[in-house]
């Protein structure tokens, strides 16, 4: 059998599978946007749950760089709170998966000492944020849909 008519065979082989990662793309998009939009908000409502403690934390043991804590603090729960609403609906979708980076590399570098599962976790978060920022929120997203009815 000659190379070519192998690699024919395997490229003819490969094709449905493709295609069906292809038809998977949408629901990947979405449920990796959901995810990190869980993970995101929930700690934003936990910041907002008890403000005392937040401003404290803030205050004591978080070290965010350039902004002082009585800024930081708000900034960093409303952005807790509106971008992953943004990103679960897939609106401004690379913008806010952008933005939550900005909030995910923040949170490790403002940590002076990180557990190695948290740490994980943080990367894990990391890319997936990025792989929606390059290659965007999906096609079930209010992004795609405004996209193609030409208000985006």
């Amino acid at each position: 059998m000659s190379t070519n008519t192998f690699s024919h065979r395997i490229a003819a082989g490969w094709r449905p599978l493709a295609r069906l990662l292809d038809a998977a793309q949408p629901l990947g998009a979405l449920l990796a946007r959901l995810y990190i939009a869980q993970v995101f908000f929930l700690s934003g409502l936990t910041k907002v749950r008890d403000w005392d403690t937040t401003l404290l934390l803030f205050t004591e043991e978080y070290h965010v760089p350039l902004l002082p804590p009585a800024l930081a603090a708000p900034l960093g729960t409303a952005g807790e709170l509106a971008l992953p609403v943004l990103l679960a609906l897939g609106l401004a979708g690379r913008f806010s998966a952008l933005g939550l980076s900005v909030v995910n590399v923040v949170a490790v570098l403002s940590l002076s000492e990180i557990a190695p599962a948290a740490f994980q976790q943080h990367l894990t978060w990391g890319a997936l944020l990025a792989a929606l920022a390059l290659f965007g929120p999906g096609r079930w997203s209010l992004d795609h849909w405004l996209g193609r009815h030409g208000r985006c």
